[in-house]
């Protein structure tokens, strides 16, 4: 189906779906060990007539629960990025396998999951964590396979370099705001739309003031009320960067301008965000906080994975509430709108300084409040990014390695000065 209106296609349209096929499609799954990797599988193993596995990548901190899977779901291929695993990986595949069982391939190191995921398949599940997932997403837009991503920071910190490698409908996102905001997209026209709507659960410290924010500790910035997430992740909803990141993700993947995506804050987060359109119409996408949903429509779309999640019981009551979002004790999200709209390096900046700080946090060498003032020093120590055709990976990657040592170098300054 061609697109619904004269504007160049997005990333991810639903009305145009990018190398359909019937049958059983086959996938690749990277990050296999993860949240995301273990749900997806967990879905293709209640599903088998829907998918085939052919391929698993992992960190290699999981050798065991890598060999399982792969014994699972019989496939040709698993990949470690850590080659020192190969050996415990090797054993673990033998004793999950048994004697006399042919073992699958076994490739390592740092560009195992980049060959992965040009390998032949029909779909690849990018659920590595991180900016290292950004190879694994631009060899597999090369070599043509659908893109089911759930590493938003490959978008964020590769974004000029996505856009150029895919093709109209090429990538379907995971992540559970970008899953809604496709289906709700799938509605209607893109002329007719007014906005975006991205909700946000608040997090553990929604209501809270800048103020009352300044003392909040690890535990507490962990608590998350809704999600049962990393440390990463978690405390990137308690200071809403996960917020900001995905404004920036909405921005990419629909072609809306920055202005007409909006936060709402959603403590309950079973809408998971809304698109408006010009008729004052308002589709909100749905369902209890879980990420099968999300997960089955990256992996089965346009089709409809039946009982991938768990719906509403309508016959009880629940009340649902919708708050603005506080941009003085969050200003991350204004934040991430500016790098946005700078682009190029800008957000690589953004994302590697704030994955500083909040290791730092996490260690106990800055304050809560400081994870933001600190990426917000780096952002404007970065100035003028590298954007447009000129840039590559390697400015990307050296935009990170600065980010993160300058980082490190005012997080260490606020300790200091913190026992002074």
């Amino acid at each position: 189906m061609g697109a619904m209106s004269d504007s160049p296609a997005p990333l991810a349209d639903p009305h145009l779906v990018f190398d359909a096929t019937d049958g059983r499609r086959d996938l690749v799954i990277l990050g296999s060990t993860g949240s995301i990797g273990t749900q997806a599988i967990d879905l293709v193993l209640r599903n088998p007539a829907r998918f085939r596995v052919t391929a698993l990548s992992a960190a290699g901190g999981r050798v065991q629960l890598l060999a399982e899977q792969a014994r699972q779901l019989r496939v040709r291929t698993v990949a470690v990025a850590d080659g020192d695993k190969v050996p415990a990986l090797r054993e673990a595949l033998r004793e999950a396998y048994g004697a006399g069982e042919p073992l699958p391939e076994i490739l390592a190191g740092p560009d195992a999951a980049t060959e992965l995921a040009a390998s032949d398949c029909h779909t690849v599940l990018n659920g590595i964590t991180g900016s290292i997932g950004l190879a694994p997403t631009l060899a597999a837009l090369k070599a043509g396979r659908t893109l089911a991503l759930a590493n938003k920071e490959s978008l964020i910190v590769g974004g000029p370099l996505v856009k150029a490698l895919a093709a109209p409908g090429q990538i379907i996102p995971v992540d559970s705001e970008h899953a809604a905001l496709f289906q709700g997209l799938a509605a209607g026209k893109r002329a007719d739309v007014r906005k975006l709507v991205v909700t946000a659960s608040g997090g553990p410290f929604r209501g809270r003031t800048r103020a009352e924010l300044a003392g909040v500790t690890r535990e507490q910035a962990l608590a998350h009320p809704t999600w049962a997430m990393g440390p990463v992740i978690t405390v990137n909803s308690a200071t809403l960067v996960n917020k900001g990141l995905e404004v920036i993700e909405a921005h990419l993947l629909y072609d809306i301008p920055f202005e007409r995506i909006e936060v709402v804050v959603h403590p309950q987060s079973y809408v998971h965000s809304m698109v408006e359109y010009t008729d004052g119409s308002t589709l909100a996408q749905a369902t209890p906080p879980d990420m099968s949903g999300p997960i089955a429509i990256g992996l089965g779309w346009p089709e409809r994975v039946p009982d991938a999640a768990p719906a509403f019981d309508w016959t009880k009551a629940s009340s649902w509430e919708f708050f603005p979002l506080d941009t003085e004790a969050f200003p991350s999200v204004g934040l991430a709108r500016h790098v946005g709209a700078l682009g190029g390096t800008a957000p690589a900046v953004f994302n590697a300084a704030n994955e500083e700080c909040v290791d730092a946090f996490l260690a106990g060498r800055l304050p809560f409040n400081g994870i933001m003032d600190t990426v917000t020093a780096v952002v404007a120590e970065h100035g003028t990014p590298v954007t447009g055709t000129s840039l590559t990976v390697a400015d990307v990657l050296d935009a990170e390695t600065w980010a993160r040592s300058r980082a490190r170098e005012l997080s260490a300054a606020a300790t200091a000065e913190a026992h002074v």
